[in-house]
């Protein structure tokens, strides 16, 4: 098996554990990844289609979804009425705290069969891809 193999069934591996425990609270994927882009600060629409890889459309379709469940809730920015900013309700935040926690608890489990020595070269390594992709949860809105 190539390596280009390799990665993509670790990120079917990965997605895989990731929607098992976004349906665990009845999310599904990407709506999951949403409230936890928006956990801690709320963020811009905007920046969050791009960050997602979304169209303006499509994240407008999503959060339209989840803000029926009371789960976000749309504001204008204060120094710009013409910037929409997503956050999370109290409810959202309760349950973006509880898909975040269990899935950074959970997911490492993919590497349960490797060795200490690999698990901490895998980690290394996730850490050295995330810190240089841009993708963060610093990344300013």
């Amino acid at each position: 098996m190539e390596y280009g193999d390799k990665l993509f069934w670790l990120s079917v591996l990965i997605q895989r554990r990731y929607a098992q425990i976004c349906a665990e609270y009845d999310l599904t994927s990407l709506q999951a990844t949403l409230l936890c882009a928006i956990k801690d600060e709320p963020r811009q629409m905007a920046y969050l289609a791009a960050a997602l890889g979304m169209t303006k459309n499509a994240l407008s379709q999503l959060v339209d979804r989840i803000e029926r469940r009371d789960l976000v809730k749309r504001v204008t920015s204060e120094q710009d009425r013409r910037v929409i900013m997503l956050s999370v309700t109290p409810t959202g935040k309760v349950l973006a705290e509880a898909v975040f926690a269990e899935t950074t608890k959970r997911l490492p489990d993919i590497a349960e069969n490797l060795d200490a020595n690999d698990q901490r070269d895998l980690e290394r390594l996730a850490t050295a891809i995330v810190d240089t992709s841009g993708v963060s949860a610093n990344t300013s809105s």
